[in-house]
């Protein structure tokens, strides 16, 4: 029951049940569905890093996509409640800086990237790399950039650096 003393929920859970936590669920953000997420109450039951997984305990009133009883998978936020994810989420998240609500500071999304972007993009080429877009706030209707991370620099190949090396030396000395 290590989510209980985790920092990222300090504060969150219910007063007489210590398990007990509101998460935000949802059917996707603004521009997939026109229903509207809503604070849930969550029993959690494990934790792996900062992904927490738990046990809807309410039937949602809007929200189709869980129901009473259904796991889901969540993550703290710099808002006042988690927000649950789904593994595509989970996996596109860390190529992606996504900038915080310019109206409410909200730094999520309901969507994952690449399905954020074949809605608001329909015709880009199958091989474009989107760089950066902006998002509408699944929390509060507002604006957010959605900026790619930069690949890591991969280590030059060791001929390259000889080669790199090689062609800083005068030509008289190329040999030895």
């Amino acid at each position: 029951m290590e989510w209980r003393t985790h920092p990222a929920l300090s504060g969150k859970f219910h007063p007489d049940y210590p398990d007990d936590i509101q998460v935000i669920i949802h059917d996707g953000g603004p521009r997939i569905t026109t229903l509207n997420p809503e604070a849930a109450w969550v029993t959690v039951t494990g934790v792996d890093g900062d992904v927490f997984s738990g046990r809807l305990i309410i039937t949602p009133t809007q929200v189709t996509s869980v129901r009473l009883n259904q796991s889901i998978r969540f993550i703290a936020t710099s808002n006042n409640h988690p927000v649950m994810v789904s593994d595509k989420y989970l996996e596109e998240r860390p190529s992606w800086l996504i900038g915080a609500c310019h109206k409410c500071g909200f730094d999520e999304l309901l969507d994952a990237p690449s399905d954020l972007i074949k809605v608001v993009f329909p015709n880009i080429p199958a091989d474009a790399e989107m760089e950066e877009f902006t998002a509408f706030c699944g929390a509060c209707g507002g604006a957010q950039i959605v900026e790619a991370r930069p690949a890591p620099k991969a280590a030059a190949p060791l001929a390259d650096a000889a080669q790199a090396a090689a062609s800083e030396r005068p030509w008289w000395k190329r040999w030895g």
